[in-house]
């Protein structure tokens, strides 16, 4: 067999669609890859069906509360009766912050572990001399603040090979020396401003405890309608008067773990490491921890989706940040004491906001009433934030995302009703029809699974739940001077932390604790410009 030792024009243009053909294929696989990465979990493919929006009962929101079982009963060899203890059960619960009663069986010992106190902290705290306590003694547990305010000043440290500065001699007054500035808690800082302005209705997203970005931005819309705090110092002041302290307790109540799945999932790792200081913190200012991105959990499927009864919280972590508008990450970061499991008692810091109730969800009135003397108005700006005026002042704004990246509006439209803790159904009919499959050889097929051509004979449910893609609230929407609602509207999420970053189902959303407060400030017939 004889080859051509010329490449004829044929050839070439052979081998080169070939190889981009080839190429073509290969970027299509790399692109679905990355779009399911970019897609919240267990919704890969659900994100390309059409879903409708459905109410639940209130009596359906939340696992039922199981009574304790009581511990199994023993009988001794002499007839009596013995308690036999649980060895699966916490060693103890542990202690809050405030007042607390000596019980029979305690030591400082036994109350410094389970408040998480030094021993030497509670006797300097509750002026004891000695170690011994007694039973109907009050103590008082002080809280982290507190515990900071009463930890001695740090010794400065000599330089090696520096002998230490010669006593003053008998008789010699000694140069007074100034006093040193007090040390800047950067964290606590930031997160008393985040804190304020959350509590002013002008939401910068989950608290972090750092400045910078969308805080700067709330902040400054803050003061458009606050000329008198221009100054940093004005504006500080303003925020120690109506917030107080940044960070308050928070323990964990037996009624909220009817909104928490049981445990199953391990914990995201702890801040490790030494602090460092980031280029744009001030001198004399604590070093700012560095949290490490957080070990995710294993991925939820869209098995275990349809599974559950109720979209719980999957750990006490997610129900406490939620509840206090926070990070998990940051959230943990201020509880590294917080080893195991949290149980019913566990005491968290936690940002001083106003806590987002998720067991008041279906509280009514759920809208107010319009008022012809200060009309409410609402805009979207630049599919970043929703801004509500009444009487065209400013009085919340709040970001938002598009939970999927093609949605867009213009002109005005018209807020309807709002349904709480909405679930979600669907019989996999695709949003847009399948195309015709092209003739072998002219066109590159997508690696994308081809959509089913049928849809299903009944619905598939989501339930209703916090952890639902849509979140605790839906609010529908219609374009100007319509009642019919259109398939998007402004709704919560199941994602707060990755609500900017993963496409999921429904319109245009809110963290749950945000929607929860514009559901309620949004009356019916509220016209929504884009801007």
């Amino acid at each position: 067999m004889r080859f051509p030792h010329v490449l004829t024009p044929d050839i070439i243009a052979d081998m080169g669609f070939s190889n981009l053909r080839l190429l073509l294929v290969l970027v299509g696989m790399v692109t679905v890859r990355l779009h399911a990465q970019n897609v919240q979990p267990g919704l890969e493919a659900a994100v390309k069906w059409k879903w409708s929006v459905l109410p639940s009962e209130e009596k359906d929101w939340g696992f039922p509360l199981v009574d304790p079982v009581p511990p199994p009963v023993t009988t001794s060899t002499n007839g009596a009766t013995a308690e036999k203890k649980d060895p699966s059960a916490p060693a103890g619960t542990s202690i809050a912050p405030g007042n607390y009663e000596v019980k029979r069986g305690d030591a400082l010992a036994i109350i410094a572990r389970k408040s998480g106190v030094p021993v030497k902290q509670l006797k300097l705290f509750n002026a004891l001399e000695k170690d011994v306590i007694r039973i109907g003694q009050i103590l008082k547990i002080p809280t982290p603040a507190e515990m900071i305010a009463l930890a001695p000043p740090t010794p400065a440290a000599s330089t090696p090979g520096q002998s230490p500065a010669p006593a003053p001699k008998k008789g010699r007054k000694s140069p007074e020396k100034a006093p040193p500035e007090p040390e800047i808690d950067s964290v606590a800082e930031a997160t008393l401003i985040q804190v304020f302005l959350d509590r002013e209705n002008f939401s910068s997203g989950p608290i972090e405890g750092t400045e910078g970005g969308f805080v700067h931005t709330v902040s400054g819309l803050y003061r458009t309608v606050h000329p008198d705090l221009q100054t940093p110092e004005a504006f500080r002041a303003k925020a120690v008067t109506v917030v107080g302290e940044p960070f308050t307790t928070y323990q964990l109540k037996r009624s909220d773990f009817r909104f928490i799945s049981a445990p199953k999932a391990t914990m995201p790792p702890k801040p490790t490491g030494p602090a460092v200081t980031p280029r744009s913190q001030k001198a004399g200012t604590k070093p700012v921890p560095v949290l490490p991105a957080a070990t995710p959990r294993p991925p939820v499927t869209y098995e275990e989706l349809l599974a559950a009864s109720y979209s719980a919280y999957r750990t006490p972590w997610e129900f406490v940040a939620e509840r206090f508008h926070c990070d998990e990450a940051f959230l943990h970061s201020l509880n590294p004491k917080i080893k195991n499991t949290p149980t019913v008692e566990t005491a968290f810091k936690v940002p001083n906001v106003m806590p987002f109730e998720i067991e008041k969800c279906f509280d009514s009135p759920l809208r107010p009433k319009a008022d012809p003397e200060k009309p409410i108005t609402a805009a979207i700006v630049e599919f970043s934030r929703l801004e509500i005026r009444q009487s065209d002042q400013l009085i919340a704004t709040m970001p938002i995302s598009r939970a999927r990246p093609g949605l867009r509006g213009r002109g005005s439209w018209t807020i309807l009703d709002a349904i709480a803790g909405p679930r979600l159904a669907t019989r996999q009919e695709p949003t847009t029809a399948p195309k015709a499959a092209p003739e072998p050889g002219f066109a590159l097929s997508s690696p994308e699974p081809t959509p089913p051509a049928t849809s299903l004979a009944a619905d598939q449910m989501l339930a209703a739940g916090p952890r639902n893609p849509v979140g605790v609230y839906w609010i529908n929407l219609a374009k100007a001077d319509s009642t019919t609602p259109l398939p998007y509207g402004l709704h919560g999420s199941g994602i707060p932390s990755r609500m900017k970053t993963q496409e999921s189902l429904g319109g245009l959303r809110m963290t749950n604790w945000d929607i929860a407060r514009a559901v309620r400030m949004l009356p019916e017939g509220t016209p929504l410009a884009w801007k």
